[in-house]
């Protein structure tokens, strides 16, 4: 069997185990999980990128994730007017107050002299500079967090089309990623990955306090849509008519209708994005980034500056996840920042990279699909095989304890999955050429 043909059946497969599931349970169910097959796909892509192209051990994936998510909220919802009268001004004089106390001590370290004159200086300049931010900022934020808390207390967005907040997510995450990355990619890998998880933390924990901003833990539910509301669909005379011509039900027809809408958008960014990431790896670009992922110190003999390199990596894998960050936020609807749990989900798209094939595009996005349906689908799996098992037997705590053991069926087939493509498949289902 050649190599194409069957990747073109691995990919057959996956779509063979939703049409399964679609024939099996419902179509909604299926279009659910598909959805967040192809978000799942996403990340993976972004995280292929870093690790595949530049061996970048980044398990920090979440905080950007949450960062896209976050510029769903600043890009389509509407402004809250009363709370930018009532401190909006002074929170963003604040933050510039804050940006420039930290530039200001960076400039003074560079151009002072080594000595007891610089570090008494840097000194005087953060913490001056910290109580005189503090001093402007927390009056506003206690301003703007008293303007009806129950439903708004945070400044609000832009109100722009959601769908412009996908790619701010990119660019967001982009952002955070540069300045993360020109202070923790000089570390080692171990390092880094503790650096990236702890950063990724203290991004969600901002998203989780910081009531202004996005209303923390009370999250903000509503966002704008870029496909018609199911109740609208079913209120409309034509789509009623259409498909109860076609012998559907209105009601299932319109949620499959919004999810295939949803699968349509979705799947034109994944195909752009996964042909970009094609062009690039193939490109003199991406054959440098190899280069220097497999021997850096000959890379850097050759004249390569492997830092500057990874930086590049870096935050383009960063802003990728960022769209995939602000593409999960849409399809909820709200921002939740008490859902982003970095270790539990940054695993699974570990994993989805690890079976799909690091190094290869295609791989990640095979990664992405299959992982995601078994993550959804074994623990129901699982329940009706352990029930089926303990049909025969009596009541017990045996058969208690076997029925409710179904529940940690995900992490043990995730467990058993990897370890059996890294026994027979090391380099993935579909490996790096």
């Amino acid at each position: 069997m050649t190599v194409n043909l069957r990747n073109v059946g691995l990919f057959a497969l996956v779509a063979a185990l939703f049409v399964i599931t679609g024939m099996t349970q419902s179509w909604n169910v299926t279009l659910t999980i598909f959805n967040m097959g192809l978000i799942s796909a996403i990340l993976a892509l972004g995280v292929n990128m870093q690790w595949g192209y530049a061996g970048l051990f980044n398990i920090g994936i979440m905080g950007f994730v949450a960062v896209g998510g976050l510029a769903a909220v600043l890009v389509s919802m509407p402004p809250v007017n009363d709370a930018w009268a009532a401190g909006g001004l002074q929170i963003i004089f604040g933050l510039i107050l804050g940006a420039a106390t930290i530039a200001l001590a960076i400039q003074f370290w560079k151009r002072m002299a080594p000595g007891r004159a610089r570090a008494l200086g840097m000194l005087v300049i953060l913490v001056g500079g910290f109580f005189l931010f503090r001093a402007v900022f927390d009056p506003a934020v206690s301003a703007v967090e008293a303007v009806n808390p129950a439903a708004t207390g945070y400044l609000g967005g832009l109100g722009l089309p959601i769908l412009l907040a996908w790619p701010a997510g990119g660019l967001l995450a982009a952002g955070c990623a540069w300045l993360i990355g020109k202070t923790a990619l000089g570390l080692r890998s171990d390092y880094l990955a503790i650096a990236t998880l702890g950063i990724a933390e203290i991004i969600i924990s901002v998203l989780k306090n910081e009531d202004w901003l996005a209303r923390g833990v009370k999250n903000v539910v509503g966002l704008p849509r870029p496909v018609p509301y199911e109740v609208n669909l079913q209120r409309s005379p034509e789509f009623v008519e259409r498909v109860t011509a076609w012998g559907f039900d209105p009601v299932t027809a319109s949620g499959i209708t919004v999810k295939l809408a949803y699968a349509g958008l979705f799947a034109t960014v994944l195909l752009v994005l996964v042909l970009l990431a094609e062009l690039a790896l193939r490109s003199p670009w991406g054959r440098m980034m190899r280069a220097i992922r497999d021997n850096e110190i000959a890379a850097a003999a050759m004249g390569k500056n492997v830092t500057k390199r990874h930086l590049q990596i870096f935050v383009i894998g960063c802003a990728v996840c960022g769209i995939a960050g602000a593409m999960m936020t849409t399809l909820d609807g709200q921002l939740t920042p008490g859902t982003y749990q970095p270790l539990r989900f940054t695993f699974l798209i570990w994993v989805m990279v690890i079976v799909g094939g690091s190094g290869n595009n295609w791989g990640a996005v095979l990664g992405g699909f299959l992982i995601w349906w078994l993550w959804v689908m074994v623990e129901p799996i699982g329940l009706w095989l352990i029930q089926s098992v303990v049909a025969g037997m009596g009541p017990g705590m045996l058969r208690t304890h076997l029925i409710e053991s179904a529940a940690h069926m995900r992490l043990l087939t995730m467990g058993v999955i990897l370890l059996l493509v890294l026994r027979f498949s090391p380099r993935g289902l579909i490996p790096e050429k």
